[in-house]
């Protein structure tokens, strides 16, 4: 799709479902339909939920079959790379891209951590060969010791062995880095828990002034739920600007607020998450504005499913005079939830990509049921599509 000018950028209504559910087929949308009633029913998603993790733990007869062909294929884009080249592709139709999110947990040892990095240069690999896939991601505690990077943040001397290991961890990190540099990949690195947050934003912060001097390549994550990161992305940005590099910022909610809440009061320090959704909110619309006013140093892609702030970056696009499809913009959603956002955004122009989780069905499957346990804002979300599928049903039947 060819870029268009600000001034001619399409209203858009999230309210589109011919434009939201354009790629499903009448049988599939019945499918997905059958699927959000299910999850829309609390006490059953609990009661399923416990059962999924049983059945897989003993490794009973047909429970991957039956997970892979129901909430895996509507959350996951397959077990490896290759499976999920079909959605890639599907995807792409609608000039959609799709990030590759390996989501498995490691070991804890440096040959889980080595295999989590050899699986991320080989998404970093797809994306370089894939004009659908415009970003890789990764979790640094996917590829470093988190006791480790607590330590570091506790400002804790090291031991010899974990001096040792916390090299190897950086070079991890370093590896995904030059890679995506080499290939001119955008490299997400995702946000984690506050208490070695600021040592995974100052490994991000390294790697872009060394790999973010044309461009913003290695992108870093902010977690709005936390009151101080507008600040933090301040300082960055300020940081950024007298050293001489661009920076690349993924703006979300936050994934772990009743985790942050439980362990500031073991620990006896201040709750960092905002006192009210309200805040939040508040925090990420005065985010997305700050991106925007700074966009000729900062590269912003807003990772949510909330419609208000999605429509209010459009909005300061075309305030700013940029073209929906600047390649300094993009909108993310998560895989097999908020079409209504994602394809209406694309549809008129805007970037915009799929987080397509993958890895085996048993070691997946874990990661999307505490997922859809801890954040609130997915487990509210099911309602939302529940009414949106139902809207889209009725209209077809209304053809």
């Amino acid at each position: 799709m060819s870029p268009v000018s600000a001034t001619q950028a399409p209203p858009i209504s999230f309210e589109d479902t011919r434009v939201a559910f354009a790629s499903k087929s009448d049988a599939q949308l019945r499918k997905v339909y059958a699927l959000f009633a299910a999850m829309n029913n609390g006490s059953l998603v609990k009661t399923g939920s416990g059962l999924m993790k049983a059945a897989l733990k003993w490794n009973l007869p047909g429970t991957k079959f039956l997970i892979k062909h129901s909430i895996f294929e509507q959350f996951c884009g397959g077990e490896t790379i290759a499976e999920c080249r079909l959605v890639t592709a599907e995807l792409g139709k609608y000039n959609i891209g799709t990030i590759l999110d390996y989501s498995v947990e490691g070991e804890g040892s440096d040959r889980s951590y080595d295999h989590t990095r050899d699986e991320i240069l080989a998404t970093i690999e797809e994306a370089h060969r894939s004009r659908h896939i415009p970003f890789s991601v990764f979790k640094v505690t996917g590829v470093a010791n988190v006791a480790i990077l607590e330590k570091i943040q506790a400002g804790k001397l090291l031991t010899p062995t974990e001096e040792a290991s916390h090299a190897r961890a950086v070079a991890r990190v370093e590896a995904l880095c030059a890679r995506a540099h080499q290939h001119g990949v955008r490299l997400f690195v995702d946000a984690e828990e506050s208490w070695f947050q600021h040592t995974i934003d100052q490994l991000a912060y390294d790697m872009m002034a060394k790999y973010n001097r044309e461009k913003a390549i290695v992108w870093n994550t902010y977690q709005l739920y936390r009151h101080d990161r507008l600040d933090a992305l301040k300082a960055a940005h300020d940081t950024a600007a007298e050293t001489g590099y661009y920076i690349g910022v993924k703006l979300v909610r936050g994934a772990y607020m009743e985790k942050e809440a439980r362990v500031a009061k073991q620990r006896g320090y201040e709750n960092p998450i905002n006192p009210t959704k309200q805040a939040t909110d508040d925090l990420y619309d005065e985010s997305l504005r700050y991106c925007l006013e700074h966009v000729d140093r900062i590269s912003t892609c807003a990772g949510t499913h909330n419609e208000a702030s999605s429509l209010y970056l459009t909005q300061l696009m075309q305030q700013a005079g940029l073209a929906p499809g600047d390649p300094r913009v993009w909108f993310a959603q998560l895989y097999g939830m908020s079409d209504n956002l994602t394809y209406n955004l694309a549809n008129a122009g805007y970037n915009t990509a799929k987080y397509l989780p993958y890895g085996p069905v048993a070691a997946v499957m874990p990661y999307l049921l505490r997922r859809a346990d801890e954040n609130t804002a997915i487990a509210g979300q099911s309602s939302r599509e529940f009414l949106l599928i139902q809207k889209e049903i009725r209209r077809r039947q209304g053809r």
